[in-house]
């Protein structure tokens, strides 16, 4: 299996976020991730879904 071959299985997600998480997203791209906000979304998404186990 190719790295994109599982993705065209995986669902669609739309997620609205207020000002602050804003805020704290580019705080972390810039501090973590050289101002990457999708891989800082991924981070926060992971460390919130970890939370809730």
């Amino acid at each position: 299996m190719d790295e994109g071959e599982g993705l065209a299985e995986m669902e669609t997600v739309t997620v609205e976020l207020d000002e602050e998480t804003i805020d704290e997203v580019d705080a972390l791209a810039f501090a973590d991730h050289r101002d990457n906000r999708s891989a800082a979304i991924r981070t926060l998404l992971d460390e919130w879904l970890k939370g809730r186990e």
